[in-house]
């Protein structure tokens, strides 16, 4: 079994998000990657793929995961499937906390299709 302490928790930022890692190879779990995203308030992540479905849970703030999508409040899921495109924007006033999890060993991809790789979060 493996614990990762909150205070702990090593934390990633990547075009002005936050990760905070759970779960991944590195900390004990060879097949699931978890983690807490903050996405502060107006803010639009890179838009991207990854080639494992990804599950998205707003744990508070508001996130609408485009192209298409709705805006998700507290307790809301999303479900990405391998391959759709993606980027996660806080269309609030407040910073968005996001429960994600993936399977271990995946790809992400830029919009371009380039290899992004597997980002040091979920490794």
């Amino acid at each position: 079994m493996s614990i990762v302490r909150a205070a702990d928790a090593p934390r990633f930022e990547l075009d002005g998000s936050q990760f905070t890692v759970f779960a991944g190879p590195s900390h004990g779990s060879r097949q699931v990657c978890a983690w807490r995203l903050t996405v502060a308030a107006g803010h639009e992540s890179m838009p991207h793929s990854i080639d494992r479905d990804e599950v998205f849970m707003v744990l508070s703030g508001r996130l609408r995961v485009t192209p298409g999508g709705e805006v998700l409040g507290a307790g809301d899921s999303v479900v990405v499937p391998a391959g759709e495109p993606i980027a996660a924007h806080n269309p609030g006033a407040e910073p968005a906390e996001v429960y994600v999890t993936v399977p271990a060993g995946f790809t992400a991809y830029r919009a371009d299709g380039s290899v992004f790789g597997t980002p040091p979060w979920a490794l």
